[in-house]
């Protein structure tokens, strides 16, 4: 259609809604307008490159393929033009005009639920180039399209209910021109800081370059979307420090493209440091989601899950539409299916830089390893996120030296069927811990967990190359039966004891120790400590039930069961004295005494002005012995 004449139209009624939102309550973030007019310029240039790839007659076939941001301070006024496709006096009818796309309805529901007023729902709805009214008073949008016999036409609108369409009667060149007159209050956007800021944030790997005056903004190319094989180490470190904001170099990335069942192409680093850790704060996820190379979110948390929240990088998909909402995308299968690949191929990756760089993987556990723990819960890829934790362990010979699951189970004893790990604030605590001398007699490896969170981890995992996981301080002492013990040192000779007669003192030493403990009975794991305490049969472990207290003073820590060595010297010494008098005070201090220092090795203890006390009293005792058995030797 090609009228001559000048001609008004009216708004459809969802549209004029939709432009009394935009103008009235929307101006938070109204940088917006320019990312949604670039990114329709954009694909106006894609297709009319497409008709010429084609083959087909368009329009200044010479011009260049570019945009052009034009700012004039004195009047207010931004001018955004293309060399792309170009409209129609239909086209602009139908485009952003009188007919409300579907997207128009959906975006006024979204947007009248929503409590805040929410921009970035803005182009995800198609309605995007209306969002120039939330900062204009007037625009004009002069277009020629690449149709060689159609004219040019200039559309008129102050976004308050209808618009104009009339001939253009001068010459001009195919493309679209938008010249946005600014409303008092918005003429921030002649600043040119202010638009190449906003350039940067949402178009910068827009694939036509963008000019501001004679200046082209977007310098940074998409290299995601190159083959590897053309990259080198130095354009990936400096296109990582663009995307993340960083100074360092990245510890390693991976670069990947797919193309069935999905395309899609990513580009994943992992940064050096790791600010979480240092006290910044919980990090934003860092994954920047682009549709045909334009930004539709920052910090998308549908590309990764929440364990690698470290990860910075871009991810690109021409098969998702380009007004896709931010629900939308968390139901979309073609999400959900890049998902999955890129967390399964990222897990591979981090496997195998770890495998080929011990030391440099090493650092970046240290950095990023807590975080990374909270994989524990992702059961799709439980083996591989589990592949990558890193432990200290009886084996090792530091405390900085590391030891992955796969080690452990390389090393596990024939017979073995169960990973073996305990809890602790150090490695020298669990080291003296005494439910770790039935392991050490064994030679079974045992991993320290010196993190809170291991407590959470291990268990959470419940198993590792079918080999299952629990705490040392709960161990079913027949499933270590089948294990021999380590040959005992010649020297050392072995006692017997009268098993009836000591299990009389365990019960006298539970009659003593009353509630605090849930049972007393002869030990089986013990070789060099008096006693220990042990978690009841399929309780919590020891350290999660601290956990668990902590966090809640209201959660009591349980009675234990107190478990008592019946070759160690002070528990035959206790006998001795059990025998002669069951009732002996001096028995009852001992008794105490000991159990006040169980508690201290396993971390229990609460009032130490009991233990201080009670160790004051038997020193006493033992000293005024001592002095007496001195008194009775003859002097030389």
């Amino acid at each position: 259609m090609t009228e001559t004449q000048a001609k008004n139209y009216k708004f459809k009624a969802e549209v004029s809604q939709l432009l009394n939102i935009l103008t009235h309550s929307l101006y938070t973030h109204r940088d917006v307008f320019i990312r949604e007019l670039i990114s329709n310029a954009s694909d106006a240039l894609d297709k009319v490159r497409l008709k010429q790839v084609m083959g087909d007659k368009v329009a200044d076939p010479d011009s260049d393929l570019e945009i052009r941001i034009a700012l004039d301070k004195d009047n207010k006024q931004i001018t955004i033009a293309d060399t792309g496709i170009g409209m129609t006096r239909d086209e602009l009818q139908q485009n952003i005009g009188t007919i409300a796309r579907s997207g128009t309805s959906e975006f006024l529901k979204h947007i009248s639920d929503s409590k805040q007023k929410d921009i970035n729902l803005i182009g995800r709805f198609g309605v995007g180039f209306y969002s120039v009214f939330m900062a204009a008073e007037k625009v004009e949008v002069i277009s020629k399209s690449a149709d060689l016999k159609e004219p040019a036409h200039l559309w008129i609108s102050d976004g308050k209910g209808s618009f104009k369409i009339e001939p253009v009667k001068e010459k001009v060149k195919r493309g679209t021109t938008i010249k946005v007159f600014l409303r008092e209050d918005a003429a921030e956007f002649t600043e040119e800081y202010r638009i190449k800021s906003t350039i940067e944030k949402y178009s910068n790997f827009v694939p036509f370059p963008i000019y501001v005056g004679k200046e082209q903004i977007n310098t940074v190319s998409a290299i995601w979307r190159e083959p590897k094989s053309q990259i080198k180490d130095k354009q990936y470190n400096e296109f990582f420090k663009f995307i993340a904001h960083q100074s360092d170099d990245a510890v390693t990335w991976m670069h990947f493209s797919a193309d069935v069942p999905l395309q899609f192409h990513t580009l994943l680093f992992v940064p050096k440091t790791n600010y979480e850790m240092m006290g910044f704060g919980k990090d934003e996820e860092g994954i920047h989601l682009f549709v045909k190379r334009v930004l539709i979110d920052s910090h998308s948390k549908d590309i990764l899950p929440v364990y690698l929240r470290f990860v910075r990088g871009v991810l690109e998909s021409d098969d998702l539409p380009l007004n896709i909402s931010r629900e939308t995308l968390q139901e979309n299968p073609y999400m959900l299916k890049i998902r999955n690949s890129v967390t399964a191929k990222f897990l591979a990756h981090l496997k195998e830089f770890a495998e080929k760089n011990s030391e440099d993987y090493k650092n970046l556990w240290t950095q990023h390893g807590r975080i990374l723990k909270e994989g524990y819960t992702d059961f799709a890829h439980k083996e591989q996120v589990a592949a990558l934790f890193r432990f200290n362990s009886s084996i090792c010979k530091t405390d900085d030296e590391l030891m992955s699951l796969d080690d452990y189970v390389g090393r596990m004893k024939e017979k073995q069927d169960t990973i073996y790990f305990l809890s602790g604030p150090t490695r020298e605590v669990l080291v003296n811990n005494p439910a770790l001398e039935i392991f050490r007699a064994k030679d079974i490896e045992v991993i320290y967990c010196l993190d809170p969170i291991d407590e959470f981890v291990l268990p959470g995992l419940m198993e590792y190359k079918e080999k299952k996981i629990l705490s040392a301080d709960q161990v079913d002492l027949d499933a270590l039966k089948e294990i021999p013990k380590q040959e005992p040192s010649p020297d050392k000779e072995t006692e017997k004891v009268d098993e009836k007669a000591m299990d009389k003192l365990a019960r006298r030493i539970k009659d003593i120790l009353g509630k605090k403990v849930e049972t007393v009975r002869i030990s089986e794991r013990l070789v060099d400590s008096p006693a220990v305490l042990v978690g009841k049969d399929k309780a919590m472990s020891s350290q999660m039930e601290k956990i668990m207290h902590m966090v809640n003073q209201d959660v009591k820590l349980t009675p234990k069961v107190m478990e008592i060595n019946q070759k160690h010297p002070i528990i035959q010494n206790m006998l001795t004295i059990y025998q002669k008098d069951p009732t002996d005070p001096f028995l009852v201090k001992t008794v105490n005494s000991l159990f006040h220092s169980v508690l201290l090795l396993d971390g229990s203890l609460d009032n130490i002005q009991d233990m201080a006390s009670g160790i004051q009293n038997l020193l006493s005792e033992t000293t005024k012995m001592y002095l007496s058995k001195k008194s009775q030797k003859p002097k030389k």
